[in-house]
């Protein structure tokens, strides 16, 4: 049985046009085609996607809590620069939030959803577009926390994933740091195959606390 079927209220949030606008812009951010320090100017992106500069307001400021954007009170909206300590921030929450999931989730997690997992880890070593490698290695992590029974904890650990994507992305192309990772993945998945939590959520201390300090050494030299 799946735990988060059972547990009641908690349904889907509506997609607004905001929401959209959000992702797009999310997308672009995340994908550099939009860098550190563009302007987002209301009046453009009002033109571009064809709607009141209400949800482009709307989408910016969601934009804003999630760390890729930056709204000054008289200069107006701008990407956000990459930032190291950003990225030591970012990792330390979700390492009190993943290591808690991921206690939670361990016994419960079926041979279904282990091969699953297996399944994506295999995905991104085949995976030629470095770009899907962050989509894939969020997904995988979501599936050993699913079963956690609180999808309010797996909201925030989503709402992280998202802070970090960019980061990620720009860096899970390095073949060093990619193979690390996914080493990394299988024997944290091997542990959770044996049932052992413990041993699981040591595995995943140390691959967060590597990434951290790999991700901020790298992101201090793209600077």
């Amino acid at each position: 049985m799946d735990r988060m079927a059972a547990l009641p209220g908690m349904n889907a949030k509506p997609v607004t046009i905001a929401d959209r606008i959000g992702e797009t812009l999310r997308e672009a951010i995340v994908e550099g085609a939009l860098p550190s320090g563009a302007a987002l100017r209301q009046d453009e992106l009002a033109a571009r996607f064809g709607f009141s500069r209400m949800p482009i307001r709307d989408a910016l400021r969601q934009l804003e809590t999630e760390g890729l954007v930056t709204i000054h009170p008289t200069k107006g909206a701008f990407v956000a620069p990459m930032d190291a300590a950003e990225i030591r921030e970012i990792y330390a929450i979700r390492e009190v939030l993943e290591i808690e999931a991921l206690r939670l989730s361990c016994p419960w997690l079926t041979g279904e959803t282990l091969q699953e997992a297996a399944r994506l880890l295999d995905r991104i070593d085949a995976e030629p577009n470095a770009a899907r490698w962050g989509a894939l290695n969020a997904a995988f992590h979501s599936l050993l926390y699913s079963q956690c029974g609180n999808r309010r904890l797996l909201h925030l650990i989503d709402a992280h994933h998202a802070a970090a994507d960019r980061y990620v992305r720009a860096l899970l192309s390095d073949p060093d740091y990619h193979g690390r990772s996914q080493s990394e993945h299988r024997a944290m998945l091997s542990a959770c195959e044996h049932g052992d939590a413990d041993g699981a959520v040591t595995v995943l201390r140390a691959h967060l606390r590597e990434g951290s300090q790999t991700l901020a050494a790298a992101v201090q030299g793209l600077i």
